[in-house]
């Protein structure tokens, strides 16, 4: 795998080349024949395995066909973009304009991608989003060059209203961080519980990342609502199940989540998992036979048990690898290359899918329950989900 100290060192190494006026000629014709993917995704911090996931399950989709896009041979540029929007447009920048990257795959904070979806949008170059959810990438701010294969952050929520009023919880609390994911998140819970007939008492949320729930779980319990839906992801979410548990509130109060509250955490959660009710594009325990495939030479591959985020990673290279194939790997055949990947259905191991006219899959989301340390799925919450698409106009 290449490393990012690798990668810079190599483009150090180039321009010194350029700068003595030796060899470059025959460095740019040797790279020329090279697909240049960058991917930009969380290495360090609390997403930091998330990206992990992200990335094996991009190069396993792309290790299936030869690890070539199209017939050519990939270089691949790594950024650490550490969860932190500050820093994104630098980063994405860096890929772009000094890497000469021809597709960028990044990444999963919402903010972050902002950053990267403005430099996607100026420079042109292809951005598939493997995770983040914010909604402006496939709405108003809808592009051509811009694909996500994985979810908008309401997609998830609009399949968990009627589960909860199915259940009779017709008062709740949501709870979230107070940022952009979160309050994508709670859009798409306030329309489907609302849509039900349940009523959303109280709003409550934290700064990102900040996790001392200690306070909001305390008025959780003087509000004694039937039940409490939330967003949380990474370990973040780990830790909220745990003090919601040590609370005792799970022992009355029903929790339920965005599936991401319990994806890639339920070793760090423990018993304090055990119960949750989430909704879902994808579960480990799906019962087909491409699912198990996949998970099987994932934990080949990686040694390690997949979760969404490697679906989503692994969809990414799937997306990536119809439009390339189809471009017979020219990436600037933007008719064949977008063509593909607009007309695209997904064989994946979450079921297939199909990208929307603003470019985000429409998909099953399910219901899982977490029990003895798995998300169980437990029935279909939404059949073909879609997202609005709200002001996406195709240049």
């Amino acid at each position: 795998m290449t490393t990012r100290r690798l990668v810079l060192t190599r483009s150090a190494a180039v321009i010194g080349a350029a700068s003595a006026g030796l060899l470059l000629p025959q460095i740019v014709r040797a790279q020329s024949d090279k697909l240049r993917v960058g991917l930009m995704l969380p290495y360090t911090g609390t997403f930091a395995q998330l990206g992990k996931a992200i990335e094996n399950g991009f190069m396993m989709a792309l290790n299936e066909q030869g690890g070539k896009l199209g017939g050519r041979e990939i270089e691949f540029f790594k950024v650490d973009d550490e969860a932190n929007p500050a820093k994104a447009i630098e980063n994405a920048n860096r890929l772009v304009q000094r890497d000469k990257v021809d597709v960028l795959v990044g990444t999963v904070h919402s903010g972050v991608q902002m950053g990267i979806h403005k430099v996607a949008r100026e420079s042109g170059v292809l951005n598939i989003i493997p995770n983040a959810g914010v909604h402006m990438a496939t709405r108003a701010q809808c592009a051509p060059n811009v694909y996500r294969a994985s979810f908008s952050n309401s997609q998830p929520t609009l399949a968990l209203g009627k589960p909860m009023m199915d259940r009779g919880h017709k008062k709740a609390v949501w709870i979230t961080w107070n940022y952009a994911a979160g309050d994508e998140a709670f859009e798409g819970f306030e329309k489907s519980y609302t849509a039900a007939g349940g009523t959303i008492i109280k709003k409550l949320g934290l700064p990102f990342p900040n996790v001392e729930f200690q306070a909001l779980l305390t008025e959780i319990a003087a509000l004694n609502p039937d039940a409490v839906a939330c967003f949380w992801a990474g370990g973040g979410a780990a830790k909220f199940l745990r003090d919601y548990a040590a609370s005792g509130l799970n022992k009355n109060i029903q929790l339920y989540g965005s599936g991401f509250l319990t994806e890639g955490v339920l070793q760090a959660a423990g018993p304090a998992a055990e119960g949750v009710l989430t909704t879902l594009h994808y579960s480990d325990s799906l019962d087909t036979p491409r699912n198990k495939k996949f998970r099987r030479d994932y934990v080949n591959a990686f040694k390690s048990q997949p979760d969404v985020y490697a679906v989503q990673g692994y969809d990414s290279g799937l997306l990536l690898l119809k439009g390339a194939n189809a471009a017979q790997g020219d990436l600037s055949n933007k008719k064949a290359l977008y063509g593909a990947m607009d007309s695209a259905v997904i064989d994946s191991p979450r079921g297939q899918w199909s990208m929307s006219p603003s470019h985000n899959p429409i998909q099953d989301m399910y219901l899982r329950q977490v029990e003895n340390n798995e998300n169980k799925v437990i029935g279909i919450a939404g059949k073909a989900v879609a997202d609005s698409g709200a002001g996406c106009r195709m240049a």
